[in-house]
């Protein structure tokens, strides 16, 4: 098989794997990061939202063939580097607003929302309703308030 290298929360990582086999289950399966979750495997629940060079993206959608040495995906357990500290802001705004119920799909909540309050912070704006309303990811516990609660937090903090 193939290698194909990348990198995943600032390590340069090498797997042997056929390259249409989806990031989600490298980093799953072969790297044993599971932030990530498989929810639908279709690129519609949005609860294996990950970054890849900053953006958000669902891996579950992504061969890793598609991948580059040079690319780094980060997840949520590499989130908190990204700041240097032992939470990221958004993290911290969860635990605040108590968002989790369940817990399945806050990482990628998370994730999601930090890619969006990143890429309206470089648009030289603040987050909207719109914007929050154009957020995807599927929250089957319906915290929907919380989560909007926190990250406009999370926002302020980042």
């Amino acid at each position: 098989m193939p290698e194909h290298t990348f990198r995943v929360n600032g390590e340069q990582v090498t797997v042997d794997v056929a390259g249409d086999v989806r990031l989600l289950w490298v980093l799953r399966d072969i790297l044993g990061i599971t932030g990530p979750k498989y929810g639908c495997g279709i690129n519609v629940c949005k609860a294996c939202t990950s970054h890849l060079n900053g953006k958000a993206v669902n891996p579950c959608a992504i061969p890793v063939q598609d991948l580059q040495p040079t690319d780094e995906v980060t997840t949520i357990e590499g989130l908190a580097a990204t700041v240097g500290r032992d939470l990221h802001p958004m993290q911290q705004a969860w635990l605040d607003h108590d968002v989790a119920q369940c817990g399945y799909c806050q990482p990628g909540q998370i994730m999601a929302a930090v890619a969006l309050v990143r890429r309206v912070a470089a648009e030289g704006r603040s987050i909207t309703d719109a914007d929050l309303d154009g957020l995807r990811n599927i929250c089957r516990c319906g915290t929907y308030p919380r989560i909007r609660e926190a990250i406009r937090a999370g926002a302020e903090d980042m």
